[in-house]
């Protein structure tokens, strides 16, 4: 095929610019090719306003002209060894597909379990700080309540210490 579409442009080439421009100059229309060279033929179209217009007419090729190129490779005949080899590789690479799967899948169980773990070593620490910050509220409220007391107990014995100071000094 690249043979003949080279022929082809050869040909083009070898056409004669001369007689094509001097058919621009003939004012009789031509039934017919203007010009006619092996297989390339060039017929002129309608005429236009702006100029004229060719048709380049390329005839295929011949039946009895071969090419040296063949058209598709030699088809290459295959032993039943290869086809089942070849019958293999897919199911060999679905088992492959199948164990990356059974991976994959075994990593998101694991993945999941973690994030389970961690999310109840989170919540029981949250619940064990919660209950120790608890406790410290408690212990602190009743150590505060605790110095309330003494401090109300103190303030009592220093009133009566001044009670009995002021009665001694009103009996002297």
């Amino acid at each position: 095929m690249a043979k003949t579409s080279r022929s082809y442009k050869e040909k083009v080439k070898e056409l004669s610019l001369l007689s094509i421009i001097c058919s621009c100059f003939n004012a009789e229309p031509r039934h017919g090719p203007l010009y006619k060279y092996g297989d390339i033929e060039v017929k002129e179209l309608n005429k236009r306003t702006s100029g004229h217009a060719f048709e380049v007419i390329l005839k295929g090729p011949t039946g009895d002209v071969t090419s040296d190129i063949p058209f598709s490779p030699p088809r290459k005949l295959l032993s039943l060894e290869e086809i089942n080899n070849k019958l293999k590789i897919p199911i060999q690479e679905a088992v492959v597909l199948q164990g990356m799967a059974e991976r994959r899948e075994h990593e998101r169980e694991v993945i999941q379990k973690v994030q389970e773990e961690n999310n109840n070593f989170s919540r029981m620490a949250e619940e064990k700080l919660n209950m120790k910050m608890q406790i410290i509220k408690e212990n602190r409220e009743a150590h505060l309540a605790a110095l309330r007391n003494r401090l109300h107990e103190k303030e009592k014995h220093a009133e009566e210490v001044r009670k009995n100071k002021g009665q001694k000094d009103i009996l002297e």
